[in-house]
């Protein structure tokens, strides 16, 4: 049976698992909260940069995101920013939908699963 590393783990959920060559990132929000949708948009990506390669992969390995944004309307601004953060050819499976945030000051919060 292949083991299961949960990491930063709280008693509601972990920030990354790792599974059998796969990294599960939570749901990751910008730090900057007075930063408009593409500001926000740019902090996530870094965070995911970084946590992806904490894990021994990157955003060629992506799988799958899911994207929720406060406003939908904002989804044309977001896609600009997440075109050119893609590699070329390099597109998850992808949702993207509007939802209430837990901090309305949250415009976008994104997740991954990646492989190695």
């Amino acid at each position: 049976m292949s083991k299961i590393t949960r990491h930063e783990t709280n008693p509601v959920l972990s920030n990354a698992v790792e599974y059998h060559g796969f990294v599960f990132l939570a749901g990751v929000t910008a730090q900057d909260l007075s930063a408009d949708v593409v500001g926000q948009t740019q902090q996530i990506l870094a965070k995911i940069d970084d946590l992806l390669e904490n894990h021994g992969t990157d955003k060629t390995r992506l799988l799958q995101a899911q994207v929720w944004l406060k406003d939908i309307r904002d989804r044309d601004a977001l896609n600009g920013v997440w075109t050119k953060w893609l590699p070329e050819g390099g597109a998850p499976v992808r949702a993207c939908v509007e939802a209430n945030m837990a901090d309305p000051r949250h415009l976008v919060e994104i997740m991954v699963t990646a492989c190695r």
